[in-house]
């Protein structure tokens, strides 16, 4: 029976697991939220870039990458895939690698999160880790401007049906 067979959508659908990132309505700048597909239509991975600077540039690239995204997989020294983004956003193609990074304890609510801070080639960027209890790797990648500790409170779950497509 052909007719039932599932077709693979060009993009996901959505998310199946919540995106932990800032609330749209809470940040004053532009706003833009990409899905990255997987061959079968189902979504490995969900990142939000946030622009403060009025259309020349992001300032800030939060994802969040289940468990088996292929965007996960780095090879020593790679940049991870938000950081990447926000290269090709703010028109950088000069090299940019890891050198290395270091483990920070940090309390977001009642949760305390190890955060890796990556130490990158290129020092205009700052760049965090972290995974949750849901095995989601979160991904902060920042454009001249720190990642301090006040920037965990301001991350909510945002639920997958925000992301899907209707």
């Amino acid at each position: 029976m052909s007719f039932l067979r599932r077709r693979s959508a060009a993009t996901p659908a959505g998310p199946d697991f919540d995106v932990l990132a800032m609330d749209p309505g809470d940040w004053p700048g532009n706003l833009g939220a990409g899905l990255l597909p997987a061959p079968d239509g189902t979504c490995q991975g969900v990142f939000l870039r946030y622009d403060l600077f009025g259309g020349r540039g992001p300032a800030m690239i939060i994802g969040n990458l289940p468990e088996g995204s292929p965007a996960r997989e780095l090879e020593e020294g790679q940049i991870p895939f938000e950081v990447a983004q926000l290269l090709l956003a703010l028109e950088n193609d000069e090299p940019v690698e890891v050198t290395g990074s270091e483990d920070v304890p940090v309390m977001q609510g009642d949760n305390l999160l190890i955060v890796r801070r990556l130490k990158l080639t290129e020092s205009r960027i700052s760049c965090v880790q972290f995974d949750r209890s849901d095995n989601v790797l979160v991904t902060i990648a920042s454009w001249d401007r720190p990642i301090t500790d006040d920037l965990y409170a301001l991350l909510k779950p945002l639920p997958a049906e925000l992301f899907q497509q209707g």
